[in-house]
């Protein structure tokens, strides 16, 4: 299962004013065509996942080239480790997840398990924060790594923290796969689960994301009480009991997002 959502060209119809610049929104998709999956890729199948013409990929490419952003060995391109640049100024320059990451990694040292935070880009939930304590995913989860918000604690923490109509908005552009056979696939169903998160301020998610591995996960707010990230607890089945899910991680959990929302405010 690919972590990181495909490609997208912003439509520049859609976009405000005159300043949309369509070469740079280009640029950006052609290094979003890499992922875990495909480290690798032909300039064809480059032109192919992001929706351009094979010329057009071509110069892009040979941009990135220049600039130390992709490598080819002639006939494959992949990153390079300048890429990280572009996530680590954000990361640098929201002080944010240095409030964030300092109550997860108490978070993950009082209950023994990785914590994280996150934030919904569209139909996913992007990791700004991970603080692990033991690898209990099989599948390689680090800060810039995207996972479909249906099927996650976080996600559905913060699609419950839409107005309705921006939930409507997302629910229609995704497909719900299985992605274990505990996966929600059902809109109506989820749309009841997301309404109790909502209701509950608090996310407890059972082998949907993987199979084994079972989450707990809370929102973080900010002065008018809107959902701006959501934080979360992994485990695994075979070390915390349902019943020490909740009992134990779900109060740590809250008590960290409560936290978060407050560190935050006395930061403006």
């Amino acid at each position: 299962m690919s972590l990181t959502a495909a490609p997208r060209l912003v439509d520049p119809r859609t976009s405000e004013g005159t300043e949309y610049v369509r070469a740079l929104d280009r640029g950006l998709a052609v290094i979003r065509a890499f992922d875990r999956e495909h480290p690798r890729r032909t300039l064809a199948e480059v032109a192919r996942a992001v929706g351009l013409a094979p010329a057009t990929a071509r110069r892009l490419l040979h941009t990135l080239q220049s600039l130390d952003y992709v490598v080819t060995d002639g006939q494959t391109w992949s990153l390079r480790p300048r890429v990280l640049e572009l996530g680590q100024a954000y990361l640098a320059t929201t002080t944010v997840w240095d409030v964030v990451r300092e109550r997860l990694t108490r978070l993950a040292a009082d209950v023994e398990e990785t914590a994280s935070a996150g934030v919904l880009e569209g139909s996913d939930v992007l990791y700004t924060v991970r603080v692990p304590y033991r690898r209990i995913m099989s599948m390689n989860v680090e800060v810039g790594t995207r996972i479909p918000a249906y099927a996650s604690s976080m996600g559905r923490v913060l699609l419950a923290g839409l107005p309705p109509a921006e939930l409507d908005g997302v629910l229609a552009g995704v497909e719900l796969a299985p992605i274990t056979p505990q996966t929600l696939t059902s809109v109506d169903q989820l749309r009841a689960v997301v309404a109790d998160v909502r209701e509950s301020g608090v996310c407890v998610l059972e082998q949907e994301l993987e199979a084994g591995v079972q989450c707990v996960a809370a929102p973080v707010h900010d002065r008018d009480g809107g959902v701006v990230a959501a934080v979360t607890v992994s485990s695994h089945t075979t070390r915390v009991t349902p019943e020490e899910l909740r009992g134990r991680l779900l109060p740590a959990v809250l008590q960290a997002a409560a936290d978060i929302t407050e560190d935050l405010r006395h930061r403006g």
